[in-house]
C-alpha cells in the first residue's frame, strides 16, 4: 500500500510550460523554433519547458531520421537541449528525439531530460510503439523502432516527475509503476482521427487516476508529406480538469503546479493509499 507523500519539501508553486509546435522536415528549422519558444517560455516565468515528440524533425523519408540521429550522449541536437537548459535556468523536458540503437537498422525514440545547470538528468525510451491503420493512412513504429523496457522518473523542486511518450497514454499500467508522481508529461504527436476520439479524455484520465498535474506538449497541423497532428496541448489538474490548452496553431501554454492543491485533492480522496496492488 502506499503512504500519503508531504509536500512540505516541494516549492509552494512553481510555473510550466508545453511547447506546441509544427515540426519541419529540417533539423535546423526546428532548431530555431524551438529555441524561441522555450525562450518565450522562460521569459514568462516557466521553471521547466517541454517540448513535443520528435521536435527535431518530422519527415515522411525515414532515411531523413536515420542521418539525424545521435549517439546517446553526443550531438547537436543533444548539445542544443543543455544549451538552452542552461541558457535559461529550467528544467528542460526534451520531447523526443531519434538516438541510435543497437540495432543498425533501427533508432530509439528518446526523451531527454536537463537540469538548470545545463546537465543531463535522465533518459526515457518510448515504451510502447504506434501502430494504425485506416485507409490510406497507416503508421507501424516498430519497423523503425526498438522499444524501452522501464518507467523513468525525476525529482524536482517543485514535485516528482514521470514521463511518457505519445502512444503510451493507452496504458496506465505504465505510470503506475511511478508510485505518487506529482507531474506526468507526455510529449505526442497524436494523429487527428486518434486524437479528436481519445486525446483528452485519456490525459484527463490519466491524471485523475494518478491524482497528479499532467502536461502535455503536443505537434499541431500539417507537416511534409500530408501528415496532421492534431495539438490541443494542455496541462490538466489533479482533479481532471483543464487547466490551459492549446488547440491549434504554435505557440506555448503555461499553467502552475501547485503544492497545496496536491495535497488538497489527495487528503479528500486518497485513492493511491487505497491499491490493493
Amino acid at each position: 500500500m502506499l503512504h500519503p507523500r508531504s509536500f512540505s519539501h516541494l516549492n509552494a508553486t512553481a510555473k510550466v510550460a508545453a511547447v506546441q509546435m509544427n515540426s519541419a522536415a529540417e533539423w535546423a528549422v526546428n532548431r530555431d523554433k524551438a529555441a524561441r519558444l522555450i525562450a518565450e517560455s522562460a521569459n514568462q516565468g516557466a521553471k521547466l519547458v517541454a517540448l513535443p515528440e520528435y521536435f527535431p524533425i518530422i519527415n515522411p523519408d525515414e532515411s531523413a531520421r536515420f542521418a539525424l540521429a545521435e549517439e546517446d550522449g553526443q550531438g547537436p541536437m543533444q548539445d542544443f537541449l543543455a544549451e538552452q537548459a542552461q541558457k535559461h535556468g529550467i528544467w528542460l523536458v526534451g520531447g523526443s528525439l531519434p538516438l541510435k540503437s543497437y540495432v543498425e537498422d533501427k533508432l530509439t525514440n528518446t526523451c531527454l531530460v536537463y537540469g538548470p545547470n545545463g546537465q543531463r538528468v535522465v533518459r526515457y525510451d518510448k515504451v510502447h510503439l504506434f501502430s494504425y491503420q485506416k485507409g490510406e493512412e497507416r503508421y507501424n513504429e516498430a519497423a523503425t523502432q526498438i522499444a524501452g523496457d522501464k518507467p523513468v522518473s525525476f525529482d524536482t523542486p517543485f514535485g516528482r516527475v514521470g514521463l511518457g511518450i505519445c502512444y503510451d497514454l493507452r496504458f496506465p499500467e505504465l505510470f503506475r509503476k511511478l508510485d505518487a508522481i506529482d507531474l506526468l508529461i507526455l510529449p505526442a504527436a497524436f494523429t487527428v482521427p486518434t486524437g479528436k476520439a481519445h486525446w483528452e479524455l485519456l490525459l484527463r484520465a490519466r491524471a485523475v487516476e494518478n491524482l497528479c498535474y499532467m502536461l502535455a506538449p503536443a505537434q499541431v497541423g500539417e507537416h511534409a508529406g500530408g501528415r496532421k497532428t492534431y495539438g490541443h496541448s494542455m496541462l490538466i489538474d489533479p482533479w481532471g480538469e483543464v487547466l490551459a490548452c492549446k488547440p491549434e496553431g504554435e505557440g506555448v501554454v503555461m499553467g502552475e503546479l501547485q503544492a497545496t492543491r496536491l495535497a488538497e485533492v489527495r487528503s479528500q480522496l486518497p485513492a493511491l493509499e487505497h491499491r490493493r496492488w
